[in-house]
């Protein structure tokens, strides 16, 4: 999938503008948050600015914070969609820990884990890092996807348990992060 088509189904799925009481992030358009916004225009941005902001900024910012400086392009092509669109609700570092974590747990699963070293879960994307994803998306891509999936499901779950007033987005998010799940046979 190109990232113009993985930028495509982020915006579809963030849709306009929205400040919603409960929403942490504050005022939003497009998934940009307005601190966000802010550092993009190098100045405070005014609600009136979010409501404003050309999808071409929105698009902008994807490409450079969400998916080239965390190299969500290094990845494996299966990955690059459900790990940049976690980005831009999760921010990078804790799209990478989905990831470093669900590969950790794989290494649990292999035929000898003490002949694998577990990775550093430090939401860097690293060379290993990288290169145990390529191995896993090798060996089966659908498991690899669907447990980052997964993970990202048991993130908000806990959000949920931690901060009840965030309930009112645990549909929407379960249902974005079940949009990356693959079929197996």
């Amino acid at each position: 999938m190109s990232l113009e088509k993985i930028i495509d189904d982020i915006l579809k799925a963030e849709g306009g503008y929205v400040n919603h009481p409960n929403d942490r992030g504050g005022p939003t358009n497009y998934g940009v948050i307005q601190s966000e916004y802010s550092r993009y225009l190098g100045r405070p941005a005014t609600i009136e600015d979010v409501k404003k902001m050309p999808i071409a900024h929105a698009r902008d910012i994807f490409k450079k914070k969400y998916y080239f400086e965390p190299k969500i392009n290094l990845l494996p092509d299966a990955l690059q969609p459900v790990v940049t669109d976690a980005c831009v609700l999760y921010g990078p570092k804790r799209a990478i820990i989905f990831l470093q974590t669900i590969l950790n747990k794989d290494r649990l699963d292999s035929d000898d884990p003490s002949k694998i070293k577990e990775l550093d879960v430090d939401g860097v994307l690293g060379p290993a890092t990288v290169l145990r994803a390529k191995e896993a998306v090798d060996e089966f891509p659908p498991y690899t996807v669907n447990a980052y999936v997964n993970e990202r499901i048991r993130f908000c779950e806990a959000i949920v348990r931690n901060r009840p007033n965030q309930k009112v987005f645990l549909k929407g998010w379960t249902n974005r992060a079940n949009s990356f799940r693959m079929k197996t046979r």
